[in-house]
């Protein structure tokens, strides 16, 4: 197990499976600050997924890994329907609290918010998934925090797989990661952040973790300052995520929706040609609708 190797600063298990890196609480008030609301939500970000999303004809979505709820939110305001999921209880209790505060709001009112699991979400929202969502959406470099815990990505394939498995005929998924082949290259984190405008970041300490040769774990160590009159109050914490090569990462992509998907690539939100070394790379890809026999 992965684990053995390494320990985040962040520990806790939710759901079966996957380590939920929040489960201290401290990273997840920490994260909710920095991230801020979904006012702080980049216009290309917004731009881009919105209309993606309406061209597509798009209406129902699940975000399976939702978070705090802020792609949530600004969905909802958006006039979609949304589904939202996360194995983190600490981080969904931002959510639910979300939720709460604006209940009386028929969007807000009918705001199913869940938690569960990617190992097993068919099963976890098997009352949720009817003939599947217009779009299922996993953002913020979210698929990341999945380790490699038998050294095959068994596990991530699962999850790609039911993923898929929650799309309907014609439907869309939407996931995206960082650009790790630059950070085993170089050890730095490209600084450009698409998703979100935050005055809270001082600096990204990257850490490269090799087991037998291969780039095993990236480790990222945030250092935010969340009170702007004071320069020296500075909280540091350690996410871990697994780097997703690129060229792997598109193979089992298209292998989860068996090579029949359309499988579209931006770097930033742009298309590749014109980015030269994108911070995220996001992956749309549409499946296609059954063949009758």
């Amino acid at each position: 197990m992965m684990d053995s190797v390494f320990r985040t600063r962040s520990l806790g298990t939710a759901a079966e499976g996957v380590r939920d890196q929040y489960a201290d609480g401290k990273a997840a008030k920490i994260w909710e600050v920095f991230i801020g609301d979904k006012k702080q939500r980049t216009q290309n970000y917004k731009d881009f997924l919105v209309g993606l999303l309406r061209e597509r004809g798009c209406h129902r979505i699940l975000d399976v890994a939702c978070g705090t709820g802020i792609d949530s939110v600004m969905l909802l305001e958006e006039g979609f329907e949304v589904v939202s999921v996360d194995a983190s209880d600490k981080m969904l209790k931002y959510a639910l609290k979300s939720r709460w505060e604006r209940r009386k709001e028929p969007a807000y009112d009918n705001w199913i918010i869940e938690e569960a699991n990617w190992l097993t979400l068919p099963s976890d929202i098997s009352h949720l998934i009817g003939d599947g969502f217009d779009a299922v959406i996993c953002l913020g470099n979210s698929f990341a925090h999945m380790p490699d815990s038998f050294g095959d990505q068994r596990e991530q394939r699962q999850a790609l797989s039911n993923f898929e498995r929650c799309v309907k005929p014609g439907g869309l998924l939407l996931i995206d990661h960082r650009n790790y082949d630059y950070m085993i290259e170089t050890g730095q984190t490209p600084s450009k952040c698409i998703y979100y405008n935050s005055n809270h970041m001082t600096d990204i300490k990257t850490s490269v973790l090799y087991v037998s040769g291969k780039p095993a774990i990236v480790t990222l160590d945030y250092l935010i300052n969340l009170d702007a009159s004071d320069p020296e109050n500075v909280n540091e914490f350690r996410l871990s995520y697994y780097p997703h090569r690129f060229e792997v990462f598109r193979e089992m992509l298209e292998e989860a929706f068996h090579y029949r998907a359309k499988h579209t690539i931006y770097g930033d939100f742009k298309s590749l040609d014109k980015v030269k070394c994108p911070a995220f790379y996001i992956h749309v890809l549409e499946k296609q609708p059954y063949q009758q026999d």
